[in-house]
Parts: structure tokens; sequence; C-alpha cells
């Protein structure tokens, strides 16, 4: 059971990181696709990232409130969070200057902060995929439904 409250508090955490972040992104939407399109690496496919990336984290979002799709939405939530830190580490390369296209308070980060951030992330969801894997009761389920 112990398993199951760290496996729904890391769920739980990629929510909320998630939901903040695509709202604060869809707030200002202008903005956002701005940002997008200053990055060297993104430039090209800007208009379409604009909206993937939100809309997948509220996708991802959905999936981890789920149980049965809670195992997947962690892998997604994963490889999202180290997909955004491959990018963060390809901008550290080769512009450092360019603004964090985040959202909220998030994008206050500097891009070393960044790097700790995403890192911690990415820990808690292999940890919540690891504990999932090797856990005796389903997740959302309770030793009493047993």
């Amino acid at each position: 059971m112990k398993k199951n409250v760290y496996i729904d508090t890391i769920s739980f955490l990629f929510v909320l990181l998630f939901v903040y972040t695509a709202t604060s992104k869809f707030l200002d939407f202008t903005l956002f696709k701005e940002q997008i399109a200053q990055s060297p690496i993104l430039a090209p496919v800007a208009k379409g990232i604009a909206w993937l990336v939100p809309l997948s984290e509220v996708g991802i979002s959905l999936m981890l409130l789920i149980p049965a799709l809670r195992l997947k939405g962690l892998y997604l939530a994963s490889g999202l969070m180290i997909a955004f830190t491959i990018y963060i580490l390809l901008i550290m390369k080769f512009s450092a200057h360019l603004p964090c296209s985040c959202g909220g308070v998030i994008s206050l980060l500097s891009w070393k902060d960044h790097l700790i951030f995403n890192s911690v992330f990415i820990v808690l969801g292999v940890i919540a995929i690891w504990l999932s894997k090797h856990n005796i009761v389903p997740i959302g389920q309770s030793h009493l439904q047993h």
C-alpha cells in the first residue's frame, strides 16, 4: 500500500506540473508561440509544437488520473521530461539567451535550474514506473479489493 501512495503522489506532482504549465501556455498562447518561434531548433515547426506541447501535457495528465492508464501516463510524462531536458541541453549549447517558454513561474528559472528541476521529475517518474512494475497491488486498487 505504501508503494501506491508514492505512485499516486508522483503522478499528482506530474499532473500539477503539466496542468499548471499547459494552462499558462494557453492563457498567453501568442507569447508562447512567439517564444517557440525564436528557437533555432523549433522555429520550423513552431506552430505545431505550440499546440502539441500543452495538449500533450493535458492528455498525459488525464492518463495519470485514470488508474488503468497511469503506468502509460508515467512513461509518457517521463519521456516528455526527458525530451524537455534534451531540448534545454541543446539550447544551452547553441543559444543560452533564448527566453524560456515553459509557462508560469517555471519560466523564471535559469537554464541550469531547469535541468535540475527536470532531472528531479525524471527521477521521480523512473521511481514511480519501477514501483508500478514491482507492485503486488495493481495501480488504483487497494489491498482490500483482493
